[in-house]
């Protein structure tokens, strides 16, 4: 996975929007803006991303996100709960129609037996539908941080083809 790779998906998701006149909000825990980056690195994306939140805290999450503080007691700041309400969140408090959240453990630390290192949860929006999905990712913080970047905006590809 090259950075020209990386760059060609940012540009892909970007040539998506614009044809189907979308705007995008991101919402990121455990990538910590990497989308965002990704993103804005692309000459012209202000056409296209409307905004991004990095939410590492679970208080974050909650102000700016709109996620219930019992979702996150209940079932973990990396849970479907709470990264459909994030989605969810970056869709309410923004322009955007399109929105992706991502929560997860990076690492090196801070995973359990049933929340391993390397788990990643992930939630696209449009007004229409809200799908998740649970990924695991081997590798170090980069890397895990690097293949939830890139999963997250392939998974925008299915958004995108419906309109």
């Amino acid at each position: 996975m090259q950075d020209a790779y990386l760059e060609q998906l940012a540009r892909n998701t970007g040539t998506g929007l614009l044809r189907n006149g979308l705007l995008l909000a991101t919402a990121e825990s455990c990538t910590g803006g990497w989308i965002a980056k990704l993103l804005t690195d692309i000459p012209g994306s202000s056409q296209w991303f409307e905004r991004g939140f990095v939410t590492y805290s679970n208080q974050a999450k909650e102000e700016m996100l709109d996620v219930r503080p019992a979702t996150i007691e209940l079932f973990g700041a990396v849970s479907e709960q709470t990264v459909r309400e994030m989605a969810a969140g970056a869709l309410g408090n923004s322009r955007a129609q399109v929105s992706l959240a991502v929560s997860g453990i990076a690492g090196p630390g801070g995973g359990s037996e049933d929340k391993p290192v390397g788990t990643v949860w992930f939630a696209w929006a449009d007004p229409f539908r809200l799908r998740a999905e649970r990924c695991w990712f081997p590798g170090n913080r980069e890397e895990v941080r690097r293949r939830a970047s890139i999963h997250a905006l392939r998974g925008l590809e299915d958004i995108l083809g419906r309109k």
